[in-house]
């Protein structure tokens, strides 16, 4: 038997967390990035995992855009997983019900706090550095130690077990917010000529194909989301916004948080 992770990660985050589910499942796993994957062979995978961090409570559209162009499946198992700072909304059920629209089965899901990487939050400090906590560790730990039980009884030949996902009262209230939403509160992105060294990170890493290089970064707002990746991901730091110039910044997962998700849960267990 084996897996495939397909996953989205605006800073770092949720592409760490993919590393550690993938090396705690009993089974063989890769984990491939969206924004880089043009072709899609799900012929080789026996159970598919679908991660992405969090957009405004939702499902980022680069990500929806992706399941929307995987092949129509006849219940292929599947389990989704989520990453969030301040809160993660109704993202789980909505990524399930995506993936489900495909002819996945889905098995399970989870939610994972992680520190946040979205500028206007840290700004407010509500940044979070300090998750995900042990007690959230622990509850990851024992998703993935479930979902290894269940997947080596699927490849032998047993039923799907599936579990349901729960989102809490909080995130089950908060509403879903227009894909536009955070674009908008981005504001006009501009760029500081001086400290701009035409590297092409930000182009490269664009997930929607909003940037262009004359030879700076030219950035069409028609096709921007709103993402940050941009900004945070400057190694010059000379992405600004409407409302920030200067930081704060995400650049990614600190060492701190690399150390926490280096080891997964046993996965013989």
């Amino acid at each position: 038997m084996r897996g495939v992770i397909y996953y989205y990660s605006g800073t770092g985050n949720t592409a760490l967390a993919c590393g550690y589910l993938a090396r705690g499942l009993p089974l063989p796993v890769d984990v491939v990035d969206v924004t880089t994957a043009r072709d899609v062979d799900l012929a080789p995978a026996d159970v598919a995992g679908f991660a992405t961090s969090t957009d405004f409570w939702g499902v980022p559209r680069a990500f929806e855009a992706f399941i929307e162009r995987l092949p129509l499946q006849d219940g292929t198992p599947a389990f989704v997983f989520n990453t969030f700072g301040a809160a993660s909304g109704k993202a789980l059920t909505m990524l399930a019900a995506a993936v489900a629209d495909r002819g996945f089965d889905v098995l399970a899901g989870h939610s994972l706090h992680m520190p946040e990487s979205y500028p206007p939050m840290i700004a407010a400090r509500m940044a979070a550095r300090g998750a995900p906590g042990a007690r959230q560790l622990a509850h990851l730990d024992a998703f993935v130690s479930d979902l290894g039980r269940r997947l080596v009884a699927v490849g032998a030949g047993g039923p799907a077990e599936r579990r349901r996902l729960r989102l809490g009262v909080v995130n089950s209230l908060l509403p879903t917010r227009s894909r536009t939403t955070a674009r908008e509160g981005m504001g006009e992105k501009h760029v500081a000529e001086a400290a701009c060294t035409e590297c092409g990170t930000c182009r490269k890493g664009c997930p929607y194909e909003a940037i262009r290089l004359e030879p700076k970064p030219v950035f069409d707002m028609s096709r921007c989301y709103g993402c940050w990746r941009c900004y945070n991901r400057c190694p010059a730091h000379a992405i600004s916004t409407g409302k920030y110039r200067g930081g704060p910044f995400y650049p990614g997962p600190s060492e701190a948080l690399r150390v926490k998700l280096g080891s997964p849960p046993d996965a013989t267990t």
